[in-house]
């Protein structure tokens, strides 16, 4: 495992739980508004030693209840399968934040998971612009496909300002998740973007709301 980082304690990224963050260096995106920009260079020198991190977690044991391997995108890995096993074997439920630019191995991984945050980044139709990359709407429509298949306790998030597209094609891909039978979506504002006047911006959430079984806006 090539790892770019440690949070030591966390109670927002795996719901329900306390957690460490394991932040996997590499990514094949290059999104414009991207939070952690030192994980994406792959070949980047690991920060600190997956023994170093396991050594930490033994220690941990009865005080965090899981680990959420993030990134990057963790399943650039192919050693996270292994990592996840091990992971289990000290008795941490384990999440995983994902892209779902890696549909077959999702699927490989998907027996190990207890929870799945899978960014949407955006409608198929932009996703190329806003990933600066080609080709990922199938796969991740196929990782999406997967998730909902397969009965893991999982959210969609998606972040958003105008300035990356427009709202009525923010509505259209809610619509379409709704409809694939997605339960929980959260909409995450697009660090430095702008929104709607706060009036406008209040209708549209509620808009949004109406569709989900579980919906959260997450301001920058």
């Amino acid at each position: 495992m090539r790892v770019g980082g440690l949070q030591r304690w966390t109670s927002i990224d795996f719901p329900g739980r306390l957690a460490a963050v394991v932040f996997c260096q590499g990514c094949p995106w290059r999104c414009s508004y991207c939070h952690n920009p030192e994980l994406l260079d792959a070949s980047a020198q690991p920060q600190i030693a997956w023994e170093e991190v396991l050594d930490f977690l033994r220690g941990r044991c009865g005080l965090l209840d899981g680990v959420v391997f993030s990134g990057g995108e963790p399943l650039l890995q192919t050693a996270l399968p292994a990592a996840m096993q091990e992971v289990r074997a000290l008795g941490f439920e384990v999440g995983l934040h994902t892209s779902g630019m890696y549909p077959d191995r999702l699927a490989q991984v998907l027996p190990l998971v207890d929870w799945i945050g899978l960014d949407i980044k955006a409608p198929w139709q932009r996703l190329d612009t806003v990933t600066a990359s080609r080709g990922g709407a199938a796969r991740v429509l196929e990782s999406l496909l997967r998730v909902l298949l397969s009965g893991v306790a999982h959210e969609c998030r998606t972040t958003w300002s105008p300035e990356l597209f427009p709202l009525h094609e923010l509505h259209d891909l809610a619509e379409e998740l709704a409809g694939l039978g997605v339960r929980r979506w959260a909409l995450q504002q697009c660090r430095g973007g702008s929104l709607p006047d706060p009036a406008r911006w209040r209708a549209e959430l509620a808009l949004f709301a109406a569709r989900f079984e579980d919906f959260e806006f997450r301001a920058a």
